[in-house]
């Protein structure tokens, strides 16, 4: 037999375990939230539009797209992170800091038009979850949204941490609503296993649907949006205490971009294992609802809604706090905030109205992005590489590497798309 004093010992060992364990999760969850807010731009409308489409052409084979998306998008959402938590200023606040008047008032503008076309593309897929799961008309869905959206983002008032819950709560729907997709369609995990890790392209059709899967998933308004989320927990003036906090957001970043990943790599793996096994080319969403009862029933169909009513309203939101935050940081201009959440969403409204197409219109949204994304990282990488903004946090030489890479590939496939678009060779 032990003695009694060993088994104290022991147990007042696993109860510091216990109590350093339950210190160590409460304070990382602290910090997370910003990197979940951003990540509902991964996984927006655009992303359904594009992911649909890949899966119910070309198969499982485009999977490595998305991977290879997610991590160029985890390094640019951990560099703007770390440009917030270093200098204490959003990007577009250092861009008013240390560019010429002309280039604040270019960025300004680019910006301006980013917001927009974001916000066009979240709103018309919220309007579309309501006409899908409920069939209300479009002009009236699109009414609701535009409530539902400044409900959302008015719960700022509340401090950012509610926002904070309510968009985690829409993700999570998103991931049970395609998690039980998944689960229907039963994929085939040997060639998603392969395809994820090994790239192919089938032809040059193929080429334009995976830029634009990238172009759908590195977002520019979301690069300066995450350098001001993380500013409500930036109150540490230490340089050990910035350097915790960028190793919590981190962490943020990871969970969060990772949850993403796999929602993307969920809507291509359903559209493959439902569509393509059919023969059914889907390019549009409303299609791709349609098609899912008949093939999976209605509760397939009735999830894939629920997932794209989430996607709309948590991603409409966010596009308005990205608005907010652009709007008035190049060039100090002071708007009313209502009126900057009205100037967003009024495109989609105005669209809607006059009986646009949905989807034409989600297309021109995304080359519109294409021409803004050099906005947003080309500043980034400057700004995020001067030794007297960043201090210790500065880009080392590796990361400088590596983050002009990621900027010319996405610049060049955005190039390629543009080109693709344009000359109709899609």
């Amino acid at each position: 037999m032990y003695p009694e004093t060993e088994f104290k010992d022991l147990t007042l060992t696993k109860s510091k375990y216990r109590w350093d364990l339950t210190t160590k999760v409460k304070g990382v969850l602290k910090y997370l939230g910003p990197a979940f807010i951003v990540s509902v731009a991964y996984v927006d409308p655009g992303n359904f539009a594009t992911n649909i489409t890949g899966g119910s052409v070309f198969n499982y084979n485009l999977i490595w797209v998305i991977l290879w998306s997610n991590l160029m998008a985890i390094f640019l959402q951990t560099l703007s992170a770390k440009l917030g938590i270093a200098t204490g200023f959003n990007l577009s606040q250092m861009c008013g800091k240390i560019f010429s008047k002309k280039v604040n008032w270019f960025l300004w503008t680019i910006a301006c038009i980013t917001a927009m076309a974001t916000t066009l593309a979240e709103f018309l897929g919220a309007s579309l979850g309501l006409y899908l799961l409920f069939r209300i008309p479009l002009t009236y869905a699109g009414v609701i949204t535009v409530i539902l959206t400044f409900i959302i983002v008015n719960l700022q008032k509340y401090g950012q941490r509610a926002v904070e819950l309510v968009i985690t709560v829409l993700v999570s729907v998103i991931c049970i609503a395609y998690g039980f997709e998944v689960i229907l369609a039963d994929p085939k995990w040997t060639s998603v296993a392969l395809h994820a890790l090994v790239p192919s392209l089938p032809n040059s059709n193929a080429l334009y649907v995976a830029v634009g899967m990238l172009g759908a998933t590195v977002m520019p308004h979301v690069i300066y949006l995450h350098s001001a989320l993380v500013q409500s927990r930036n109150k540490n003036s230490t340089k050990e205490e910035k350097a915790r906090h960028l190793k919590m957001e981190k962490i943020d970043i990871t969970i969060a971009m990772n949850i993403a990943f796999l929602v993307n790599s969920a809507m291509v793996i359903v559209s493959a294992a439902v569509f393509f096994s059919q023969g059914i080319a889907v390019d549009s969403i409303e299609q791709a609802h349609k098609s899912l009862q008949p093939l999976l029933g209605s509760l397939s169909s009735g999830a894939f809604g629920i997932a794209l009513l989430a996607s709309g309203l948590s991603s409409s939101a966010v596009g308005a706090m990205a608005g907010e935050s652009l709007m008035d940081g190049f060039v100090n201009l002071k708007i009313n905030t209502n009126l900057k959440r009205i100037i967003t969403m009024a495109p989609g409204m105005i669209i809607i109205l006059l009986g646009v197409n949905p989807m034409k219109a989600l297309v021109s949204s995304q080359v519109i992005l294409s021409f803004a994304l050099p906005a947003a990282v080309i500043p980034l990488m400057i700004i995020s590489s001067k030794k007297d903004i960043m201090g210790e946090m500065v880009n080392r030489p590796s990361t400088k590497v590596i983050g002009w890479i990621i900027t010319s590939i996405i610049i060049s496939l955005n190039l390629v798309l543009l080109f693709l678009t344009f000359t109709g060779k899609n």
